[in-house]
């Protein structure tokens, strides 16, 4: 590493933030890495939303006063700005409180955390302790939040409600989360205490019922008030998918470059069908790929070993190589998730670097015990190296080119996961994907990121659905209908994936836009520097910006900031 930049009063600004915001959210604290927090959780009040908006206000102002001394602040600058101004405009339309959703609202989220903490000793139980004995007091706050919206006439649609209230079962009884968590301590050094055990039973036992009692609260109390229209509209659309881009885009226009890009990715579908099996459709492909066994996993123990090896292998090709992969993120773990909602996710590692490595997680659905690797292959590639692992782990890395924010606590989706789509592209053109099979399974992911741009953009836009569905208004039914079409996996995970889209606008869509806008600047850099454009020095050069808005890194990347 070179010497590191004297820190300036834009990086002050920067910094300060992330350790308020850290404070302010010590769940995004635990799942940024940031270390001196494990042992909170915040209270999701409407107060707690009113003090996350006082702090970015705060931030906005220190920016404007500080000066910038170079080309770093310049871009931290308009990285925080942009972050700052985007979440301020989705709470101040109301859109925080009233937030309820199959995936990453307060309800899941005080639980996903448990999967992140250390639990090697028994002090790190106890730590562990004084979160659990704090989850009642954040899901009754994250209650007095959603009736606070309602009493305001801010309630989400009643299929989200519903699908909560089904996910809290998950977390209550004697083969919940909490009760399994608690039971199974067992720290890889010293012993527990009988009282530390006990106090771990009684605190998860009261961590159970308060989820019994959000259930209740949502069955009872909330889904009676709940809307029936799914789709969020076009005004509140635009707010939050400016918010996970970076960027803005004319809706019309990628609407139907989402219907585009999806004949494209189905066309070429089905001519590496024919080239699995001549003369076969895509579904006789993916059938005899599934009967002939060669490409399937037999259980969970043996998708997480097959996932490590895959993991680990492509870091070694890659390192050194295609890409600069510093020898202290070279490290992946993969796990089996804990939970069953369904959904693959990453986690980067702790600010050190030590405490806690770069981690993927499969959460597998109730009933699925085969899978096949032809479908998952591209998609570690997507979670670990070179997708989130490499964006991620190397960014928290350079110390000596970037402050704390730049490196720990920026985080833009369409920046992230539009990086994760391109790197699995990526992995094809570099041969890693010559397998039909393994190949498909990457058009096949392909094929449902395109899907998403189309069904989430039509459904929250109130956009005319594709002919091939009836066209017309979009229903439920032909949402399903759609999704179906161009998503090959399990009915259990097609259900989870309609049900996201439907209650988190915006989020979705963003995987494909960003692939899109990362293509076209990788593109746009080409024709500029011709012949000495370089690939390898293209992606260390993007990268070594860290997780920015779209907007951002392509001024950045173009030298236009």
């Amino acid at each position: 590493m070179s010497e590191p930049r004297t820190p300036t009063a834009v990086d002050a600004v920067a910094e300060q933030y992330l350790d308020d915001y850290s404070a302010h959210d010590p769940i995004e604290a635990t799942m940024l890495g940031v270390l001196g927090h494990d042992d909170r959780l915040p209270d999701f009040t409407p107060e707690w939303w009113q003090s996350g908006s006082q702090l970015r206000l705060r931030t906005l102002a220190a920016l404007e006063r500080a000066e910038p001394v170079d080309r770093t602040d310049r871009i931290t600058i308009a990285a925080l700005r942009d972050e700052l101004e985007a979440r301020e405009a989705v709470y101040a339309a109301g859109q925080d409180e009233p937030h309820i959703s199959v995936m990453f609202t307060p309800m899941q989220v005080i639980r996903d955390v448990f999967d992140l903490m250390p639990t090697d000793t028994a002090e790190h139980w106890e730590t562990v302790l004084t979160r659990l004995q704090a989850v009642p007091t954040s899901v009754d706050g994250y209650i007095a939040s959603l009736r606070w919206a309602a009493e305001r006439g801010e309630v989400r649609a009643r299929r989200q409600i519903s699908e909560c209230a089904n996910q809290c079962s998950d977390y209550v009884g004697p083969d919940g989360f909490f009760t399994r968590f608690t039971e199974q301590a067992a720290p890889q050094s010293g012993e527990l205490s009988r009282t530390l055990r006990a106090e771990l039973a009684a605190a998860g036992q009261r961590a159970a019922q308060s989820y019994e009692g959000l259930e209740a609260f949502l069955r009872d109390e909330l889904l009676p008030q709940g809307r029936e229209r799914d789709a969020c509209g076009r005004d509140l659309y635009r707010l939050h998918l400016r918010q996970y881009l970076g960027s803005s885009v004319d809706l019309d226009e990628t609407y139907a470059w989402g219907q585009e890009e999806l004949a494209r990715i189905t066309a070429e579908m089905s001519a590496t069908a024919d080239r699995i099996k001549p003369g076969a459709t895509v579904a006789e492909a993916i059938a005899h790929l599934d009967e002939a066994g060669t490409h399937t996993l037999p259980d969970t123990d043996a998708l997480r070993a097959w996932m490590q090896e895959t993991s680990d292998a492509a870091v070694a090709a890659l390192a050194d190589t295609h890409f600069d992969i510093p020898q202290a993120i070279r490290t992946l773990e993969c796990h089996i998730a804990p939970t069953h909602q369904g959904g693959i996710y990453y986690t980067p590692p702790s600010e050190d670097l030590v405490t806690r490595p770069g981690r993927m997680w499969w959460s597998v659905p109730k009933g699925v015990t085969r899978f096949a690797t032809w479908r998952e292959r591209t998609t570690v590639y997507h979670e670990g190296v070179p997708g989130h692992h490499l964006q991620g782990a190397q960014t928290i890395y350079r110390k000596e080119m970037l402050n704390r924010w730049r490196r720990v606590g920026a985080w833009v989706s369409g920046h992230g996961e539009g990086w994760a789509l391109y790197a699995e592209r990526l992995m094809a053109d570099l041969g890693f994907l010559d397998d039909p099979a393994d190949y498909l399974g990457m058009l096949d992911g392909q094929s449902l990121r395109a899907a998403r741009v189309v069904l989430d953009m039509g459904v929250h836009c109130e956009l005319p659905a594709p002919a091939e569905v009836g066209g017309g208004d979009w229903t439920y039914d032909k949402a399903w209908q759609f999704l179906s079409a161009h998503a090959n996996m399990a009915e259990g995970f097609r259900r989870f994936e309609l049900n996201r889209y439907l209650g988190w606008p915006g989020q979705a869509p963003s995987y494909k836009i960003g692939e899109r806008l990362w293509l076209q600047l990788r593109d746009d850099a080409r024709r500029r520097e011709g012949n000495a454009f370089d690939l390898k020095a293209f992606h260390r050069r993007a990268l070594d910006l860290g997780s920015v808005g779209l907007d951002t890194l392509r001024a950045a990347v173009l030298q236009e900031i």
